[in-house]
């Protein structure tokens, strides 16, 4: 089994349940990746200042998959960056203005944004996932920035029922997905982690059969699919466990450690 490049989602995946992973195991996996010559990327649809964050002395030699894909940096270096079309950022923040119990996030390249009218809870909920988060008087007046994607809260138990709603009545202008921490994220059509990957394989020369691919959530399917070696945790939703070709331990077992443990070992 010839793999190249492992791209691991982090909420619900890479990292158990404290919002952490085995460090130490992981330094000593990522080791044996470089000598491999074995990619190492990060997929997630959280903010990219957030995502080097757990990765501290090597964060520059690690590539990054984003906001579900609409930012894509490798080694420091930008690779790829979407843009929402500004009069369809307009249209859904009027749209979501009234869904009944919608907690918004606008996502940018500089900068995720927060109404300053949001409650201090929810404003503390969005830092754990956008190191970078500004809090402004209207959403709808953030223009000096690169925007593609909105990052949405609801009750967890409305989610699946909001979900549907959404791609009824945005879903020709975004993508409604569910997230790792059982959110709603609303995504450049057709710019998923799956197209993320592609910009790096077009960059590195890899092929899909040579990609291991890791998830949990409804925005990690198209990655799994695209992916020649798939892994569903086990705590995965059920349709991401139909869309990976394995069912592996979950994310509190150190199930994607030990996955690429026995990956390396039979490279």
């Amino acid at each position: 089994m010839t793999v190249k490049m492992i791209a691991v989602d982090m909420d619900g995946t890479f990292l158990n349940s404290e919002k952490d992973y085995d460090r130490e195991k992981f330094n000593h996996l990522y080791k044996k990746m470089c000598e491999q010559n074995v990619r190492f990327v990060v997929a997630s649809g959280n903010q990219y200042y957030q995502l080097k964050s757990f990765f501290p002395t090597i964060a520059d030699e690690l590539s990054f998959v984003s906001e579900n894909g609409a930012y894509v940096v490798s080694e420091g270096n930008e690779i790829f960056c979407g843009e929402l079309d500004p009069a369809s950022v307009k249209e859904v923040l009027t749209i979501l203005a009234d869904v009944e119990g919608a907690h918004t996030i606008l996502c940018g390249k500089k900068s995720a944004y927060v109404n300053e009218q949001e409650p201090d809870e929810f404003v503390e909920y969005g830092n754990q996932y956008y190191h970078r988060l500004k809090k402004v008087p209207d959403l709808l007046e953030v223009t000096e920035d690169t925007l593609f994607k909105f990052a949405l809260s609801f009750p967890p138990e409305k989610v699946q029922e909001v979900l549907q709603q959404l791609r009824e009545v945005v879903g020709d202008k975004v993508t409604p997905v569910s997230s790792g921490h059982e959110d709603v994220d609303l995504i450049i059509p057709g710019i998923h982690k799956a197209y993320g990957l592609m910009q790096l394989q077009e960059l590195w020369g890899i092929k899909n059969h040579e990609i291991a691919a890791f998830g949990d959530s409804g925005n990690d399917i198209e990655m799994l699919k695209h992916a020649g070696h798939s892994f569903a945790m086990s705590n995965a939703q059920p349709e991401v466990k139909v869309a990976a070709k394995e069912i592996i331990l979950s994310n509190d077992e150190n199930g994607v450690l030990v996955k690429i443990e026995e990956l390396l070992k039979n490279a």
